[in-house]
């Protein structure tokens, strides 16, 4: 990282806020009503390919943009997992978590007002919290935390793996790219039960959002499942790299 801890924070936020954009924002084009990737309510007509990708190039996108600037953590649990490990120093926790986290609500904010006449069309309120929150889809808490821990540690293993790997030492933007593949893959292969959000400021932010504002057609936020994208991602990347270490160093 080279850029003044005031310009990581920028970077932080904006990469944030780029992600939800994306990633939240092919969501929506995917579940509301009347948009270009689905004409009917309800049904994710865009499919999960699309959200997929959203997700995927929400990462790689802003990698390639600050990356080098502020390390592209625009995650908590990334936030934390480094610092318990010993190589993000703790007084700089707190303020990447606080710039993550607004960024998120800046993204989906974004959101709100883009696909605002489709939100008041959608009538059905889970396809509406989907655009801002994960859910746990088989009614089962203990099932969404550990699909959220497990997802999490396997993407910041494979992360730290392709960051670290041999073969990406003289290009960056080739690991940029990896990571960006394996956000969309687990998504694909992992996101059925929960969504999945492997990241604690792509849910909680957008859900303060979903709650605060007044959002159509809106429902429950479902506060009571809440802690769990938060919980079970900081567990589950604190694992991850903990076994990244033990078998290859850092």
């Amino acid at each position: 990282m080279t850029g003044s801890w005031e310009a990581r924070y920028a970077a932080e936020f904006f990469g944030t806020l780029i992600l939800v954009l994306l990633g939240n924002g092919a969501v929506a084009n995917a579940f509301l009503k009347n948009t270009t990737g689905n004409d009917d309510p309800g049904l994710a007509n865009g499919g999960w390919l699309l959200v997929a990708s959203g997700y995927g190039l929400g990462v790689m996108l802003p990698a390639m943009m600050f990356g080098s600037i502020s390390g592209n953590h625009l995650n908590p649990a990334i936030t934390i997992g480094q610092a318990v490990i010993g190589i993000f120093p703790w007084a700089h926790v707190a303020p990447y978590l606080i710039w993550q986290f607004l960024g998120a609500i800046a993204g989906q904010c974004l959101i709100l007002a883009l696909y605002w006449p489709h939100y008041r069309q959608t009538t059905y309120n889970e396809a509406v919290l989907g655009t801002f929150a994960t859910s746990d889809h088989a009614n089962s808490q203990l099932n969404g935390f550990v699909t959220e821990m497990v997802g999490t540690a396997v993407l910041i293993f494979g992360a730290m793996g392709l960051y670290r790997g041999m073969f990406f030492h003289q290009n960056i933007d080739i690991a940029n790219i990896g990571v960006g593949l394996l956000i969309a893959a687990m998504v694909i292969s992992l996101g059925g039960p929960t969504g999945p959000t492997l990241n604690p400021a792509r849910d909680l932010g957008p859900r303060l959002v979903h709650a605060l504002f007044p959002v159509p057609n809106k429902g429950s936020s479902h506060w009571e499942y809440s802690w769990v994208p938060v919980v079970a991602p900081i567990v589950g990347a604190v694992i991850g790299i903990w076994i990244y270490k033990i078998f290859f160093g850092l």
